[in-house]
């Protein structure tokens, strides 16, 4: 057990950015403040044997810019349509970086800002990420202070706690873009890695991913999760959103309320299983549809599509323009946390 704190990488404005490793028995996080993000989560297999799980970069230069492997992505997590939204009658607008629309909070969102790390050791190492956003930022009215916690539990559990205060009332949707492959080697696809999701629907979507605000049941269609499955039995099927993905990228209204498991991934090569828990709504589920070219891996080989997957838990997409959306909000000094856990385990 323990955290160790060394230099990542120094920022174009001269900034330094640290990364800190946490362990305990038999696991390992590597995070950084940069972006508040997961470089590295190492857990055993079967047979005893510890590999990292979460796809990542070797250098702090290599996650400047765009990147969001691993990152805390806010302050609006996934996507806002036509990079605007209207509030107690006063228009916002924001920053395009998706087409029209707004993604992961715009281009200047929470994955580029260099975040205050403070840290506990114990049977539970845990680092905790704070980080204030001006009032105006991306065109987010209120100033925001959010807190982002990593924990290391005795359940074998990635534990994740957001908490944050607004002066006004603000869009929020925190969440965590970590690119999952059980098996420990990013080399290799996901197309075997059996999911299930907790889910009976999905949010409807036009062609940019904008929900329409419909939701659409999934029996009898490739979203259905509700038994566990390969990823690749349905990730090219002859269905309009997925052709046009290239793979998945929906957003589940998981079933249930409160803190509860809404989903479980198993590689059966290794045995490593990954038991979702959440107190949100929503999850995404991204399977690395393309990889951008040029960019390397923690192996220095360039990343593939298709070789990881993303389970990121969050409030609905584009809630800012669908009342029978569940929350999505910040109320003006009203203290926010939410819960999400990635507990592994081996079979």
């Amino acid at each position: 057990m323990g955290i160790e704190v060394r230099h990542f990488g120094i920022l174009p404005d001269g900034r330094e950015a640290k990364a800190y490793t946490l362990v305990r028995e038999g696991m390992k996080a590597v995070v950084t403040d940069y972006g508040c993000r997961i470089l590295e989560l190492w857990v055993n297999d079967r047979d005893g044997k510890p590999g990292n799980v979460v796809l990542g970069h070797r250098t702090l230069e290599e996650y400047l810019g765009v990147d969001f492997h691993g990152t805390a992505v806010g302050r609006f997590g996934n996507r806002i349509g036509g990079a605007r939204f209207t509030l107690d009658g006063q228009e916002y607008i924001l920053v395009k970086n998706d087409g029209e629309n707004s993604l992961h909070g715009g281009p200047g969102g929470f994955h580029q800002a260099l975040w205050q790390a403070g840290f506990q050791d114990g049977a539970e190492p845990e680092i905790t990420f704070t980080l204030e956003s001006p009032d105006g930022e991306e065109g987010f009215p209120g100033n925001l202070s959010v807190s982002v916690t990593y924990t290391l539990t005795q359940e074998g559990a990635l534990e994740i706690c957001y908490r944050a205060k607004s002066d006004k009332k603000t869009p929020f949707n925190p969440t965590n873009h970590s690119f999952f492959n059980l098996s420990g080697d990013p080399g290799k696809d996901i197309l075997g890695t059996i999911l299930t999701i907790n889910a009976q629907r999905v949010t409807a979507v036009s062609d940019d991913l904008i929900p329409t605000g419909e939701l659409v049941h999934v029996e009898g269609s490739p979203l259905d999760f509700r038994s566990p499955k390969p990823l690749g039995q349905d990730m090219f099927a002859k269905d309009h959103l997925i052709q046009l993905c290239g793979g998945f990228d929906h957003n589940f209204c998981t079933e249930g309320s409160g803190y509860r498991k809404i989903a479980e991934a198993c590689d059966p090569d290794s045995g490593r299983v990954m038991e979702v828990f959440t107190d949100m709504p929503g999850v995404q589920l991204y399977t690395f549809n393309r990889a951008p070219q040029g960019v390397l891996g923690t192996d220095g080989q360039p990343m593939k599509p298709h070789s990881a997957f993303c389970l990121e838990t969050q409030f609905y997409p584009d809630t800012v323009h669908h009342e029978n959306f569940p929350g999505g909000y910040l109320e003006k000094d009203v203290e926010f946390e939410s819960r999400t856990a990635y507990q592994f385990s081996a079979k």
